[in-house]
């Protein structure tokens, strides 16, 4: 068992000295893009619960208004919502929530949905020095992006992608857009985890603030996914 292990030991060290260097910054946006292009021809439709929170001013604690809503999504469709709870505010659930779910469903119709995949058909994207880092216990590199386009959706920012298959793990960064001539700039963020092979969104938040409206965060929790997959396809590693 000993010189099995020793034999073990040599073999992985000897493969480790001859180990492939990383994949340059072509090879990992062209990754990034097979690993939406996959995404987007293995999800035919899923369900999820998505709670949303809306916070104003300096009380990060004590939310002004929420919804539960139950989204479906169906591939060349788009996504529809059904509330399952909402309390607090009545003017920020209808003027706000309400507005921001019927953009989502805009955002996700076909010809519509293509231009706000993180892809560099999309968005300029370069690598940020420093080498890969470590995020919710995945190697990720780590993307400047900048769209090509201005829009509310799309933004300015960073995108951190794991390392082993390309998948977006995080965005981060400022909408290139303002949603209205009332609002300042909006930050928005969006952490995602491997479900069931492929990148769902887990947690989001927007940030805006403005001097006729003050500050207003959003928070999303996404949660209790049922996906309707095809079968994942065999990809090599990039070398």
């Amino acid at each position: 068992m000993r010189l099995t292990l020793v034999a073990a030991f040599l073999c992985c060290a000897s493969l480790n000295l001859f180990a492939a260097p990383p994949p340059s910054e072509p090879d990992i946006l062209r990754g990034v893009d097979q690993s939406v292009q996959d995404r987007v021809a293995r999800v035919l439709s899923f369900t999820d619960v998505e709670h949303y929170q809306v916070f104003r001013g300096s009380d990060l604690k004590h939310p002004a208004a929420q919804m539960t809503v139950k989204v479906t999504y169906h591939k060349g469709i788009g996504k529809s919502y059904q509330i399952l709870a909402q309390s607090g505010s009545m003017l920020i659930r209808k003027f706000g929530l309400i507005p921001l779910l019927e953009n989502e469903k805009t955002i996700n119709l076909p010809g519509n949905v293509e231009r706000s995949w993180f892809t560099t058909s999309n968005y300029s994207m370069h690598l940020k020095s420093g080498g890969p880092q470590a995020l919710n216990g995945r190697v990720c590199y780590v993307l400047a992006i900048t769209p090509k386009r201005k829009a509310p959706n799309t933004l300015v920012g960073t995108l951190w992608v794991d390392a082993a298959t390309f998948a977006i793990a995080q965005v981060d960064g400022v909408a290139s857009r303002n949603p209205s001539i009332w609002s300042g700039s909006t930050h928005m963020s969006r952490q995602y985890a491997d479900i069931e092979g492929v990148p769902m969104a887990v947690r989001a938040r927007a940030e805006s603030s403005s001097n006729l409206f003050g500050r207003t965060v959003v928070s999303i929790d996404y949660g209790d996914y049922q996906l309707h997959l095809t079968p994942a396809p065999i990809r090599h590693a990039v070398q």
